[in-house]
């Protein structure tokens, strides 16, 4: 008896979209039964095209449900794969096989990128169209075959030939740098605050921190450590970033009216008048000293501004700031002068 995937083929060339049913079937790896799904999952909606009905035509609604479907998927083969492993590690791994920049680089090595039809001028400037159209393929594989034939897709295409899954688990990506850079480039006021530190069933520590942004809240992340949940909390800002202008606006208009507090001018002219020696030597001295705050304030060695950046990050203390050290003075002592030389 003849199985599907035969079948599909002996009625190929008497079907229209020869070559379309040929290109899914190089990517898939079988031929698609209801083609209406794959090819609404690789129109844009640059394309602005409507049904019968008047309603718009795009892969925007099978995105969203490939988008649930490859989380299920993905999150069954990372849970068994990985046995034993913590919650934080199966989300982290789970978050790097579906993130954007990975399947943007998947549609493009398979060629679904090729398959995609837009308007000419947005799939060079859309840098997500890649990786939604995948996830919208997904969403047809689903209505087409059902949830088994994506799992098969993911295991048989993807993670068997392309991807690996080990290699990809235990690299590191550094969120919280990637965060710092993008807000030291912006000029943007970023802190992590920490929303609650309790203990689970197990009695291990677990940490919630939020990432404020101009005294916005952002991503929040919760982890067995202070370094991942302020990783998770920068990712899920990152994200936020990325799909949401309405969220970068706000944003970006909190820093506008922040900088214009702090740029007001300030009414009181000072007095031109010439004063007594020792005034204009008082004011001599307290000249120099302010441009001595400025110079040191505005020039800050890269030193200077790590460990800046570890302050605003609530890292540990660093007790290198202490230059020398009496033998004779307590542990008490010790402290007082590690923070008089951290904020003084």
């Amino acid at each position: 008896m003849l199985n599907n995937d035969i079948i599909d083929r002996i009625k190929l060339p008497f079907r229209k979209d020869k070559e379309l049913f040929s290109s899914l079937r190089d990517i898939l790896g079988f031929y698609p039964r209801h083609i209406e799904h794959y090819k609404l999952a690789l129109m844009h909606k640059s394309v602005a095209r409507r049904n019968a009905k008047g309603k718009p035509l795009n892969n925007e609604r099978l995105e969203f449900l490939g988008d649930a479907i490859l989380d299920a998927v993905v999150g069954d083969i990372v849970y068994r794969h990985f046995e034993g492993k913590r919650e934080g590690f199966l989300t982290n791994t789970r978050s790097k096989l579906v993130q954007r920049d990975t399947l943007n680089k998947l549609a493009n090595e398979m060629g679904i990128s090729k398959l995609i039809l837009s308007s000419g001028h947005t799939s060079s400037h859309n840098s997500y169209m890649g990786g939604n159209a995948f996830e919208a393929l997904v969403g047809a594989i689903y209505l087409d075959r059902g949830y088994d034939a994506c799992m098969q897709f993911m295991q048989k295409r993807i993670l068997s030939q392309l991807i690996n899954i080990d290699k990809v688990a235990y690299k590191e990506v550094n969120f919280k740098s990637k965060l710092l850079e993008w807000t030291q480039k912006n000029r943007v006021r970023m802190e992590f605050r920490l929303v609650e530190q309790n203990k689970d069933e197990n009695s291990s520590p677990v940490f919630i921190y939020q990432v404020m942004l101009e005294g916005l809240e952002a991503g929040m992340g919760k982890g067995y450590s202070k370094k991942e949940s302020q990783q998770l909390a920068s990712k899920e800002t990152l994200q936020r970033l990325r799909r949401e202008p309405q969220f970068i606006d706000a944003v970006f208009a909190a820093k506008t009216e922040r900088t214009k507090m702090e740029e007001e001018p300030v009414t009181n002219v000072p007095d031109t008048e010439s004063n007594t020696s020792a005034t204009a030597n008082n004011d001599n001295d307290n000249e120099i000293k302010a441009e001595t705050a400025y110079k040191e304030a505005t020039e800050a060695t890269p030193e200077k501004e790590t460990k800046d950046e570890k302050n605003a990050a609530g890292d540990e203390f660093d007790f290198s700031d202490i230059t020398t050290v009496p033998k004779e003075m307590s542990k008490e002592d010790i402290i007082a002068a590690a923070e008089a030389a951290a904020y003084n």
